[in-house]
């Protein structure tokens, strides 16, 4: 008997692992998840990937399952985009390059079938850390490290961070596609960062990732959201993105001379790119943005047309890359390399050599400190030659001379540059010294930098440069002399800052901030996180409330006809019957009913649970207990009582039929036997007993209910309930006319003295009644 039990029990688990591996099977299938045929197009596919991903979006979609039905989706668009994954699925089952992957998951699925062995590998689920692929050790960032060295280098270079955690199934998802992308971007220069949300709360929060994974894009310390499918593709154009768009210029046989000759304004090297490439590599844009101080960078496409002259006029193989570098003449290029893979250590290596002019002009005081750096040691003494010239072309000659004499003498102890002395008046002057000899001519400047303060020494050449022979010999000689007595520079003086002359203007400045703060707050307000954009959504609506309120209140109420119009017949009859009656004119003086009227529902099964079981702590649901014939007299004179105690929040008005609900008056009535005693079952008045003008007060909330009595028509008062009680009232206006009818001033008169009971309910001076639980209403 046990040995039939076992073998049962290992066939249903065969069976459920049988199904299971056939669900995984179908979830796994690529053309299944994107519902094309094996023989779709790249079109096709593309097609039902994006309907597919619009629909499933987590964002769109408040599926529970959305989220892991999108990553499918995504999974599936990834292999079947890529030729050869979907080659290998279509050849293996399996988009890996693994070619025997599916051969040996199957002889393990054979294996389990036949012998009920389980793989260790089966188990081997990455969900924490140390299970995890280890690549993402090295990208791992923490606080102080982001914010002192990665948001300062976020000016060179864009960076891609992941936030992730454990026990996070959505990561471990994405991780395959991750690591490909992280090292492929890696190598052209991006930066890469892992930020745990478990270990680095804090850093995570500082970035807004409240879920996990989030990816995000980080430049010149800005923070930008990933929220595309997480593909390549998506990934490497995010990155593309994240980069200005005026990095680099197309450049065509029509437009070359113009930007090789903006050398002169833009004070920087031109650098063009020759390649075969329709689009420009994004390894060169992260170079532009990298170098974009110091060079200019222009996109030449060698397979347009309209590009022939321009590969002409420069020898360019269009076979091969080839890249130039332009300085002062634009006629040859200063620099040329050219590799059918251009690696970005290449690159760097070419550039950095080349990031500046000949004679570089001194626009501020950044590139003044790196043109002439302090001197650290004697064997590291560099002097700078300046020329201070002036502006147009009756400094030309002087400037070309000056220029030619660099490009003889160029060397690594020496830096040749220029200055225009009506934009950095305060530099000349404390070279010069106001000399008249030096009034409008060019002059030259031999200079030392002595500490970071402005101390330099210098040495003026006696007379103006003119840019002769005898000028050159002069200051040749000079500066032979400079390498063997270093007291050739006798004078000394302190600079100030250099002005930034190609800073844009305050209107300018403050035109790109503005655009930029609008910018992240639509970006904010549509795609990053709503946590931080909740205070500033609560003000902005508050504010709009309290004035469209205000607005509101002011158009429906008009203060001079409120005190000019006569009072109305209801309020003068209302008015002679709150003074007959003393305690209740006092109380309505002291308590001013929200509305006109009183708001009365019935209690049913629908609100039970919301108007009793689960009544907030603090409230009472006061509820009328009437039949169907006497609904509508008990209504109108319950409501003629209570209306006075409408202003409080805390109290709720309901009814209940009779009719419907015996039973159930009849369980809460058993918990008061001594206010109202419950006739047996035997008795033969049981199903015929008046309950009719009831009113309890009900806490949902502590479970105690406190009851009113009908008041009998032969107590004090008792005929002093008639029919104009009611018609004196405020609730004409809403309940409509009543009847008269002897019979109807009877059944009133059950509701009589009810406010007085009120007035002690909410002093609390009632006895309570309470129950073990709320019965259920049926």
């Amino acid at each position: 008997m046990e040995l039939g039990r076992a073998r049962l029990a290992w066939a249903a688990a065969l069976l459920l692992a049988a199904l299971g591996a056939q669900a995984a099977a179908r979830d796994s299938d690529p053309y299944r998840v994107l519902g094309v045929g094996r023989s779709s197009s790249q079109a096709d596919i593309k097609k039902a990937y994006k309907r597919l991903a619009r629909e499933w979006h987590p964002d769109k979609n408040k599926d529970p399952g959305a989220e892991d039905r999108f990553i499918q989706i995504s999974k599936a668009y990834e292999i079947l985009s890529n030729e050869e994954k979907r080659a290998n699925f279509d050849r293996y089952g399996d988009a890996g390059e693994s070619q025997g992957y599916s051969q040996h998951q199957h002889r393990q699925y054979h294996h389990f079938h036949e012998g009920f062995y389980f793989d260790e590998s089966f188990f081997n689920f990455p969900f924490n850390s140390e299970r995890r692929d280890n690549s993402d050790e090295k990208y791992l960032l923490h606080f102080s490290h982001y914010i002192n060295e990665i948001v300062p280098d976020s000016f060179k270079k864009p960076y891609l961070i992941k936030i992730t955690s454990d026990w996070c199934f959505s990561c471990i998802h994405i991780e395959p596609v991750w690591k490909e992308v992280a090292q492929e971007l890696e190598v052209l220069g991006v930066g890469i960062g892992v930020v745990h949300a478990g270990y680095e709360r804090r850093l995570a929060h500082h970035l807004g990732a409240h879920s996990t994974p989030t990816i995000l894009g980080l430049i010149n310390g800005k923070i930008t959201f990933f929220h595309n499918a997480v593909i390549r593709e998506n990934l490497r154009q995010f990155v593309e993105n994240l980069l200005p768009g005026n990095l680099v210029e197309k450049i065509t046989d029509k437009n070359y001379i113009r930007f090789l000759s903006n050398w002169k304004k833009e004070n920087k090297p031109h650098v063009l790119l020759f390649d075969h490439m329709p689009v420009v590599p994004l390894l060169y844009k992260l170079t532009a943005f990298a170098y974009r101080d110091y060079l200019s960078f222009g996109y030449v496409y060698v397979g347009l047309r309209g590009t022939e002259e321009l590969s002409s006029q420069y020898n360019i193989n269009v076979y091969t890359p080839t890249m130039m570098i332009f300085k002062e003449h634009i006629d040859k290029p200063v620099d040329v390399v050219q590799a059918r893979d251009m690696k970005k250590q290449l690159i760097d290596d070419f550039l950095s050599q080349n990031k500046f002019l000949v004679v570089a002009r001194l626009t501020n005081q950044r590139l003044f400190q790196e043109l002439c750096p302090v001197k650290k040691s004697h064997r590291q003494r560099k002097h700078c030659v300046v020329l201070l010239t002036g502006e147009g072309d009756k400094f030309d000659k002087a400037y070309e001379a000056f220029l030619n004499f660099a490009v003889a003498n160029a060397k690594d102890t020496l830096k040749f540059v220029h200055i225009y002395n009506d934009r950095q008046p305060e530099f000349a002057d404390a070279l010069l010294m106001d000399d008249e000899k030096y009034r409008g001519k060019s002059a030259v400047v031999i200079l030392e930098r002595r500490n970071n303060a402005g101390k330099i020494a210098y040495k003026t050449l006696e007379d103006a440069w003119q840019g002769s022979k005898e000028d050159n010999f002069i200051l040749l000689d000079l500066l032979d002399q400079l390498r063997t007595d270093p007291g050739l520079l006798s004078s000394e003086t302190v600079l100030e800052d250099l002005n930034d002359e190609l800073a844009p203007m305050f209107l300018i400045r403050w035109f790109y901030s503005t655009l930029d703060y609008i910018l992240d707050c639509w970006d904010s307000l549509f795609h990053s996180n709503w946590r931080e954009m909740m205070p500033l959504l609560s003000l902005l609506f508050s504010a709009l409330f309290i004035l469209f309120g205000t607005i509101i209140v002011q158009a429906f109420s008009d203060p001079s006809n409120t005190r000019n119009s006569p009072p109305s017949e209801k309020a003068e009859t209302a008015a002679k019957s709150e003074k007959n009656d003393a305690s209740f004119s006092k109380e309505s003086n002291s308590r001013i009913p929200k509305k006109g009227f009183v708001e009365v529902t019935e209690l049913t099964d629908i609100n039970y649970n919301s108007n009793l079981v689960r009544l907030r702590p603090g409230h009472i649901n006061v509820v009328l207990i009437l039949s169907n014939a006497t609904k509508t007299a008990l209504l109108q004179k319950f409501a003629l009582e209570v209306y006075t105690f409408t202003g409080s929040s805390s109290l709720h008005f309901s009814f209940l039929s009779l009719d419907k609900h015996r039973e159930w008056l009849e369980y809460l009535l058993e918990f008061a036997q001594d206010a109202a005693p419950i006739p047996n079952q035997y008795d033969k008045h049981f199903l015929e007993r008046d309950y009719t003008g009831y009113v309890l007060a009900l806490n949902g909330h502590k479970k105690y209910f406190c009851l009113f009595k009908p008041h009998r028509s032969g107590d004090e008062g008792g005929t002093l309930a008639l029919c104009e009680d009611y018609n004196s009232s405020l609730h004409t206006e809403a309940r409509g006319k009543s009847s008269c009818s002897p019979g109807s001033s009877s059944i009133k008169n059950k509701l009589h003295k009810l406010s007085f009971w009120m007035e002690r309910l909410l002093e609390g001076s009632l006895q309570r009644f309470y129950i073990p639980s709320w019965p259920a209403l049926d």
